[in-house]
């Protein structure tokens, strides 16, 4: 009822009217700080070293930052040009970096870093195998004929290393004990793999390269002592494979090589020394006799004059120098009788 008496009229019931459900929002989570801009540029540079350039890498890390984004909030975050943001965020998404979010206006959310770094590796690994494969038939056949000098103490030294380091069947040296053992640890850890070792040793110390059963050593003519020039050479050869023959006191120099007429050589070298030796153990009274010590009617028929001098003066030093008495044999030839010095008597 109103003041005047009169009745209010009824109120009309109003619809009720249908809402829509609401849409979800998508929601920026807060930005995520990368710290130094020196950590930043070398996440650019090492997805760089991934196949990203400098733009696609800087957009990416903007939106593991903040995301989704817009592409004009990615070059604000990034500080691109707008122009470029487009096409690093195009290419982004081709390379399966980021992927849109929704359109009008774009945006776009970053792959997770785990999982983008897992395919990539993945492929990677399969493309670098399938290129290795196609590649090797593009090999030329490998050339061996060729020697390689070297110059120095450490790179000689360092391709000896390698030398026994392949070895897988054995190796053979020729030198003097002092450089041998240089390189004793490395030869022991050959034996221990099951690798040949044998040593025509200048010097007197053979017990202490005796490691195992693996290891063969015989004094060089069955003495050890030094006598010609190229006593002072170093000879190894590896499996019938690799030779190296180094100069190694005064000025160091080598040449290596994989030629095959050469490492025969050098084996065939190696082994007539390992003859000698036998021999020398067996018939060194005989030998000597024949030819004086330490083979030297011999190496006087053979030397240069400069190495007939130099042999004279290390036979003084050896205290063997002692003319050779000739003696006619019966077919009217010469031999010579001499007598060892008792300081390069043969040890077994």
């Amino acid at each position: 009822m109103t003041k005047n008496g009169r009745k209010q009229p009824a109120a009309r019931p109003t619809a009720l009217r249908r809402r829509s459900p609401a849409r979800p929002r998508a929601t920026k989570p807060a930005a995520v700080s990368l710290g130094s801009g020196a950590q930043r540029h070398s996440l650019v540079e090492q997805l760089q070293g991934l196949g990203f350039s400098e733009y696609e890498a800087r957009a990416y890390i903007a939106l593991l930052q903040s995301s989704p984004a817009t592409a004009y909030e990615v070059s604000k975050a990034a500080g691109l040009p707008r122009a470029n943001t487009y096409s690093a965020l195009e290419i982004c998404t081709q390379k399966g970096a980021v992927q849109p979010f929704s359109q009008n206006p774009t945006r776009y959310v970053p792959v997770d870093p785990q999982n983008l770094l897992a395919r990539i590796a993945r492929d990677t690994s399969s493309r670098c195998q399938q290129l290795a494969s196609d590649l090797s038939h593009l090999k030329a056949r490998e050339e061996r004929d060729f020697v390689w000098n070297l110059q120095g103490a450490d790179a000689v030294n360092a391709m000896i290393a390698e030398m026994i380091a392949n070895a897988r069947v054995h190796v053979w040296i020729k030198a003097h004990e002092d450089v041998v053992e240089t390189h004793r640890t490395a030869l022991r850890d050959a034996t221990e793999r099951g690798v040949t070792i044998m040593i025509i040793l200048f010097g007197q110390d053979e017990a202490r390269f005796r490691f195992n059963d693996n290891v063969r050593i015989y004094l060089h003519e069955g003495n050890g002592v030094r006598v010609g020039n190229a006593d002072n050479l170093f000879t190894i050869t590896t499996d019938f494979k690799t030779a190296l023959t180094a100069k190694m006191h005064g000025e160091v120099y080598a040449a290596y090589t994989r030629s095959e007429p050469i490492v025969t050589m050098a084996e065939s070298l190696i082994r007539h020394d390992l003859y000698l030796a036998e021999i020398f153990q067996r018939f060194g009274t005989q030998i000597d006799e024949a030819f004086g010590p330490f083979l030297a009617s011999l190496r006087r028929s053979y030397f240069s004059p400069e190495q007939v001098a130099c042999l004279e003066q290390t036979l003084v030093g050896l205290g063997a120098a002692a003319e050779l008495k000739p003696k006619a044999s019966s077919k009217g030839t010469t031999r010579t009788t001499t007598r060892r010095d008792s300081a390069a008597t043969r040890t077994a």
